[in-house]
Formats: C-alpha cells, structure tokens, sequence
C-alpha cells in the first residue's frame, strides 16, 4: 500500500516542480497551450499561421479571423493522449463585426481526471480503509478572446488576442494567469507571410497552494519539498511564415507553408539551438480537390534524441491529415500525428468540426 501513496505523491510533485520558486521564468510553462486546435492545422504540422483564415485563428494567428466570409463560425475539437489517460478539448466560436473585422472566443482544455488520492489510504496507525480514497483532477484551461481588423494597406490584416488561464491541481493548488498574443498576415502577389508574437508582453501565472495538514505532514516526512505561493513567467516566442498556392489545374490546388518558431528562453532541443536564441521550422502541405476533399501533410518537432548507445539521432514528427467541406456549410477534418513513429512523441488519432451558421440560417429559411 505504501507503493500506492508513494505514487500519488510522485503526480503530486510533477505537478508542483514548475513552480517550487518563489519568482522563476520557465522554459515549458503553459505547454498545454503548444498543442495546437484543429485537425487541419495538426495535419500539417502546425505551420498554419499563413494559412490560417477560419475561427481558429483565434488560436493560430487572430488576423486570420478576417478569412471568415460569412457572419459566424463555430468549431469543436475533441483529443486524447496517453491511451486516453489526457483529454483535450477545444470550442471557438466567431463572428464577424462589419465588413473590416471580427471578434472570436476560444476555450481550451486539457486535463486529467479521476486520479486516486491515496494519501489517507492508511492512516497513522497503519490501518488500511479503500473508502478514504478520493479522486481528483489536474486540469489547465485557456479563455481566448481574440479581434481582428484589415487596415487601409490592401493585404494587410492584423490581430490580438486577450487570454486568461487557469490551472488548477484538486484541492491543492490553482493558478490564474494573463498574456496577450498579437499577428498579422499580408499577402503580396502571390505570396503570403505572416507574423505571430505569442505571449508578447509575456504571460503571468500566479499560483496559490492549500495544503491540508495531512499533506504538508506527508511531505515532510517523505521529504518532499513544500511549495510556496509563486509566479510563473512566460517569455514572448515569435513566429515567422510563407505560404503559396499553386493552381495545378482548375480542379486541383496545393498549398505550401512553412513556419519557423523563435524562442528567446535558452538553449532548447530544436534543429537550431543557442543562448539564448533557438529556431525550430515547420512545414505543411494540403492538397485541394474542387475545393470539397483536402489531403494534408506535415513535418515538424526536431530533436535530437540520446539513444542506449549514447549516440545522438535526429527525431522528427511526420503528420497526415484528411479533410472534407459539404456545401460550405460544415467542415470535417482528421489528423494522424506521428505517423510511422519517427519521434519520441505518441501518434494521436484527432478529429475537428468546422460550421459556418449562416449557410444553416439559409437553408432553414428556404425549408420554411
């Protein structure tokens, strides 16, 4: 029984280690906001900022929400990861102001739920009780409002995003959290760019601990450290991109884009490192057919993995994505991350829905 408490103290103490300081900047912190929304953007490796132009932009790139032609859209997203151990969840929803811009909600969720607590499993006498097991959930959240507008230049199209976060860990701890992500898209002839400053004015998370007595006994006498009230910083990542498409034949179309992720947060494991600056490149593909069935692929995530041999190898993340559009009213798309298990990561099967309500409002309105 001793093996059970031992690891739920270990989940206890994975979920405390990035904020055991009183003041710290992190490297990984909010990670669960690096994921990514929508399977198409997934299929093709996340290099989506160009080509972004639907709600969720929201996420990828705000000054993308001015693609939207019609009034509203709205989109949904369900994952899983760890044999279904992690959920992630993601709704938006936009609408369209006037002809120049457009206001767009997202929520993101990604979490763990129904975790033993097994800390009072056996009580100081060392008499065991199963019904003094309680669960719990460690879950982070994002709350996205996000504007954009086109402005005079012809092409150019800006945005930002407001984003609150909570994270919480049962009873234990929660943190609340502010940062702002700001983009814009321009096109020139037939190519397209885009920037995306994420956190740019840097993200706060504030985290605050409850720990009974029981716990803070348990933990010293384990000898855990006990964390103390903190803030977590973010510093600001940029992303650079170039889209283009190429008409193959008035049937056929094929987008390329690239995207590369600048970090000013240390040497990371990226196919480009330094201190303190590290690039790691994207890229993606989607191929068109009549503008109704998409095939998409992708390549991203270099790292350099250590083997058994202590032999350093080049790990990368291949991505395979299938999408189709009915009546241009409802989008659904799938992506296969991992595909071929080239890296160090799980593949994941991740399905998305897309629907624009005004072509509902339209249809309804003729069945009356």
């Amino acid at each position: 029984m001793k093996k059970k408490t031992t690891v739920f103290l270990f989940i206890l103490f994975v979920a405390f280690s990035n904020t055991l300081y009183s003041q710290t900047v992190r490297k990984y912190s909010n990670e669960f906001l690096s994921i990514g929304v929508g399977a198409r953007a997934l299929g093709m490796s996340n290099a989506h900022i160009v080509s972004a132009n639907d709600v969720t932009s929201g996420y990828w790139n705000p000054a993308g929400l001015n693609g939207i032609e019609n009034n509203a859209q709205v989109s949904l997203m369900h994952a899983e990861y760890f044999a279904g151990i992690a959920k992630y969840d993601y709704g938006a929803f936009a609408k369209r102001i006037d002809t120049s811009s457009v206001l767009g909600i997202s929520l993101i969720r990604f979490g763990v739920d129904n975790i033993p607590n097994t800390i009072d499993l056996v009580d100081p006498s060392g008499n065991i009780n199963y019904d003094r097991i309680k669960s719990f959930s460690i879950a982070d959240y994002a709350f996205i409002t996000s504007y954009a507008r086109k402005l005079p230049i012809p092409g150019l199209r800006v945005g930002g995003s407001v984003k609150i976060i909570y994270r919480n860990v049962g009873e234990f701890a929660h943190a609340w959290g502010f940062g702002i992500d700001a983009g814009a898209q321009y096109n020139y002839k037939k190519w397209n760019f885009a920037l995306m400053a994420r956190d740019v004015t840097s993200t706060f998370n504030a985290w605050t601990y409850t720990l009974s007595d029981r716990v803070l006994e348990v933990f010293t006498a384990t000898g855990n450290e006990i964390p103390s009230n903190s803030l977590e910083i973010t510093l600001p990542r940029f992303i650079l991109g170039v889209s283009k498409n190429f008409k193959l034949n008035e049937k056929i179309n094929l987008l390329a884009e690239t995207n590369t992720h600048l970090t000013l947060d240390g040497r990371r494991n990226t196919l480009i490192k330094s201190n303190p600056l590290s690039i790691d490149p994207l890229a993606g593909l989607e191929l068109g057919y009549r503008n109704i069935i998409f095939f998409r692929a992708g390549v991203g995530n270099f790292q350099f993995v250590t083997d058994l041999d202590n032999f350093k190898n080049l790990s990368y993340q291949p991505n395979l994505g299938l999408g189709i559009k009915i009546k241009n009213m409802v989008s659904i798309d799938y992506a296969l991350t991992d595909i071929g298990d080239r890296s160090v990561a799980l593949y994941s099967n991740i399905f998305s829905l897309r629907i624009d309500l005004n072509h509902f409002q339209k249809n309804a309105t003729r069945f009356e």
